[in-house]
Order: structure tokens, then C-alpha cells, then sequence
């Protein structure tokens, strides 16, 4: 569950300026601020059935996003290469080139 919440939680953020007002503000009530089904519900006047519908549905419109643009796994293989190239500046006596190239790719994201 953790997983999957993380996983939603990354492609939301990559995301979230596709979705519509509703769509963001139900997610982020959900995701980030942990609030229940029914919480929401309240809070929005409606039943709890419609906010799990649109929850359900806007993490499916967030999974074909990520079908389609690939965002997040291309940030992932970043993360996976800067991770190597941080492993090698420190097994290696490399030149400080090498490591402010690295430090300004970290940055750049």
C-alpha cells in the first residue's frame, strides 16, 4: 500500500497541472493531507462513493500519463545514474570536474 501511495503521490507531482481544480484538490485532500474518503465527502458535500470514483479515476488518468509521457521512469533512471556516478566520483581519485558536473546535474531537477 505504502508503494502505491508513493508511486501516486510522484506521478501527482509530475501531473497535477493536467488535472482539473476537482481533480487536484481531491488528490492532494487524500494523498498528501491524509484526509478519508468520507472526510472528503463531508467537507465537499458530496457522498463518499463520488469522491472514490473521482479518486479512482484520476489515478487511472495519472497511470495512462505516465504511459504516455514516461516522466517519472525517465526521473527514476536519472536518480539511478546520478546514484552510480556518485558512487564512482567517491571509489575513484576523479578530477573536480567530474564531481561539479555531477553536483550541477543534481541540481537541475
Amino acid at each position: 500500500m505504502l508503494e502505491k501511495t508513493t508511486r501516486v503521490n510522484f506521478l501527482y507531482d509530475f501531473y497535477q497541472t493536467l488535472l482539473t481544480d476537482k481533480q487536484r484538490v481531491y488528490m492532494q485532500l487524500y494523498y498528501l493531507d491524509d484526509l478519508s474518503l468520507g472526510e472528503i465527502a463531508e467537507e465537499y458535500g458530496v457522498s463518499r462513493q463520488a469522491v472514490y470514483d473521482n479518486v479512482r479515476r484520476t489515478e487511472a488518468m495519472l497511470e495512462d500519463y505516465e504511459n504516455k509521457l514516461n516522466l517519472f521512469s525517465k526521473f527514476q533512471k536519472r536518480m539511478e545514474l546520478v546514484d552510480e556516478l556518485e558512487q564512482l566520483v567517491a571509489d575513484c581519485s576523479s578530477s573536480e570536474k567530474v564531481r561539479n558536473l555531477l553536483n550541477a546535474l543534481k541540481e537541475h531537477d
